[in-house]
Parts: C-alpha cells; sequence; structure tokens
C-alpha cells in the first residue's frame, strides 16, 4: 500500500472549501484503487490537506494523470505548490 499526503494554502473560507470537498467527494469514491481519503485542517492559515491510502502505486500514478487530479488547485483555489509526501505502508496495525 502506498500512502499520500498533500498539504495546501487555499484562498477559500473553510466553509466554501468544505462545501467543494463534498460536492467533489462522489467523484473520488469511485477511484480505482483509492482504498481511503482523509480530508484534514493543518492549522487556521487556509492549510488544508488530503491523506490519501492506495492500493498500489500504479494506481497512485493512474490518478496523478487523471482530469480530477488536475482540477484540484482550481476547485480548491490553491494558492502556492502544494507539498506532496508519497511513502510506501509496511504494514498496519488493525485489518
Amino acid at each position: 500500500m502506498i500512502l499520500q499526503i498533500i498539504r495546501l494554502k487555499s484562498g477559500l473560507p473553510e466553509e466554501e472549501l468544505l462545501k467543494r470537498a463534498h460536492d467533489r467527494k462522489p467523484q473520488f469514491e469511485t477511484i480505482p484503487g483509492l482504498l481511503q481519503k482523509y480530508y484534514v485542517k493543518i492549522n487556521n492559515d487556509g492549510q488544508y490537506g488530503g491523506i490519501y491510502v492506495w492500493d498500489s502505486k500504479a494506481s497512485l500514478m493512474a490518478y496523478k494523470s487523471s482530469d480530477l487530479a488536475s482540477s484540484i488547485p482550481e476547485a480548491y483555489e490553491v494558492i502556492e505548490a502544494p507539498d506532496i509526501e508519497i511513502l510506501d505502508i509496511l504494514f498496519q496495525l488493525r485489518n
């Protein structure tokens, strides 16, 4: 499994950002290989993120080249380049 962590700064008020995230949720639910996505708030300065759990690197790479992935900066009015980390999950505590 692969863990992808994205941190971004948005120009949107939190209420609007959450509305857009909820509106886009059905699109993310249908992504092949996406096991889970957590929507997170990093601090009170307009910084938010997504924590994605992928079944494989291939699924992540397919998503990264999708229209949905490329729509994120515009959808959330991203102000500066996001910080992205990709980690291999060695094992998990619970199944």
